[in-house]
């Protein structure tokens, strides 16, 4: 098949919805089919288009349906789609919703939160990550835990190094922070906290293959988010063997499973700052968080993620004929 793949991250950026877009291309490509990434649909002749984004991409949605009325649609659902837009905005979310043959959510709690009319279109496809390259060779002086997120508000960036400020000189914990400011005034604010904090170092945006060489030498990997859809850091963690601290929503616990235990209530300085004291102290709560990420791990290789878009293309071709 000729396959769009509309996505809103444009080409050089280092977001989540380009990393999804770039992987699932080579993806699509191995299984056979002809695969175009675009911001906007141009109106191109193809057999299948697949959007990332169901309020971001609407426009080439509703594009997309007037020069193709009959042919297949899958759309992707986003973070900001389930837990903001279709609220917000629900004319535009919705429709790109009802003109979706399938929605691709990308985790398990994606059915609790979609209406009820959708669910038959639902179809799970965990975001795969590349093992890592090297050994693991973790710092013997730091504790370190890595944070993967861009400085805006919805990462809630900064409640990592707020719980850590002040800790006890007997603590080896440090926070290394990978990630752009939204703007100068996010910039600002993380440049007086490492003035303020010691233990907190920003690094500003990296490229892929260094952040995975962070991942070889770092203890815990934290996501401080109000709100994801399914964010790849945990799958990158997960394939990496490296225990996660998570936020206590959706997204987060739908990657990592309801039973996990390393989850605290969003902006709790205190429950974050005492799971990261626990990790460090506690090698047997360090251990069964490990052991809990390795089982879950096994659903974010790359051949389950190619598995579930082989049986979902099926799928579509069948619905074609």
């Amino acid at each position: 098949m000729k396959i769009n793949l509309i996505t809103p991250a444009k080409k050089f950026s280092k977001n989540g919805n380009r990393t999804t877009a770039l992987r699932w291309a080579r993806i699509l490509r191995d299984l056979g089919h002809q695969v175009n990434i675009s911001v906007n649909y141009d109106g191109k002749k193809t057999d299948l288009m697949i959007a990332l984004h169901a309020w971001r991409s609407a426009d080439s949605i509703i594009k997309y349906k007037k020069v193709y009325p009959n042919r297949p649609l899958i759309v992707t659902l986003t973070g900001t789609d389930i837990n903001s837009y279709i609220d917000s905005d629900p004319v535009r979310t919705i429709g790109s919703m009802e003109d979706a043959d399938f929605l691709i959510c990308l985790h398990d709690l994606v059915v609790d939160i979609t209406p009820e009319k959708f669910h038959k279109k639902l179809r799970l496809i965990y975001q795969s990550a590349p093992a890592l390259s090297q050994e693991k060779n973790l710092r013997k002086s730091y504790f370190d835990i890595c944070l993967i997120g861009h400085l805006r508000d919805v990462k809630d960036p900064l409640r990592g190094a707020f719980a850590i400020r002040d800790l006890s000189e007997t603590s080896r914990i440090r926070l290394i922070h990978f990630g752009k400011a939204h703007n100068k005034a996010w910039e600002k604010k993380a440049l007086a906290e490492m003035k303020r904090n010691p233990r907190y170092l920003w690094k500003g945006e990296k490229a892929g293959w260094e952040v995975r060489k962070e991942f070889s030498k770092t203890n815990l990997m934290l996501i401080s988010s109000k709100s994801e859809g399914g964010a790849n850091v945990i799958s990158e963690a997960l394939v990496a063997g490296i225990p996660v601290i998570a936020s206590k929503i959706n997204g987060n616990i739908g990657m990592l499973g309801k039973a996990y235990k390393g989850f605290f209530s969003v902006g709790d300085e205190k429950a974050l700052r005492d799971l990261l004291i626990k990790c460090e102290n506690d090698h047997g709560f360090l251990s069964e968080l490990a052991e809990s990420c390795k089982t879950r791990a096994k659903l974010f290789n790359t051949s389950e993620e190619k598995f579930r878009w082989k049986k979902l293309l099926s799928e579509v071709e069948i619905r074609s004929k």
